[in-house]
């Protein structure tokens, strides 16, 4: 099985949080033989983690163990690039879906996912609308 994880979900490889199990017995229930992740969820993930660092919910040793077990991890991946046909069309998904909420990080999560969407089972996000647009563009999702 081949999937496509935003940062959303990715991130509960690392840290459990509501929905954690649910994307466990994903791996324990299937064989994952690829995960594709925009190069943008690099930056999202440490972001994500320094976030639960200032609200409290980890110290920095955990941090620091988090970020590390992480880009140790990194070449598991299929890091998808961001280049300019992804912009591109993120700025088109922008003017599509934008009135509807997409917002600037989440349309590159998006156009990476329509790039890998002819060789990805499904698509794996904790984000509703995020869900719900790529639904549309004929992605299939798994809640995370």
């Amino acid at each position: 099985m081949k999937i496509f994880l935003d940062t959303s979900s990715l991130i509960k490889l690392y840290y459990k949080e509501e929905g954690t199990s649910k994307l466990d017995k994903l791996f324990i229930e299937n064989v994952i033989t690829e995960i594709y992740i925009s190069e943008i969820t690099k930056t999202e993930f440490f972001s994500a983690i320094y976030k639960k660092l200032r609200t409290g919910n980890l110290q920095i040793e955990n941090v620091i163990d988090l970020i590390n077990a992480f880009t140790a991890d990194e070449h598991n991946y299929s890091i998808i690039l961001i280049d300019r046909e992804i912009v591109s069309f993120s700025q088109k998904l922008i003017e599509k879906y934008g009135i509807k909420g997409l917002r600037s990080l989440d349309a590159i999560q998006f156009a990476s996912a329509y790039t890998v969407r002819e060789a990805i089972d499904f698509a794996i996000s904790d984000d509703k609308m995020l869900n719900m647009f790529l639904l549309s563009e004929g992605i299939q999702i798994s809640a995370g």
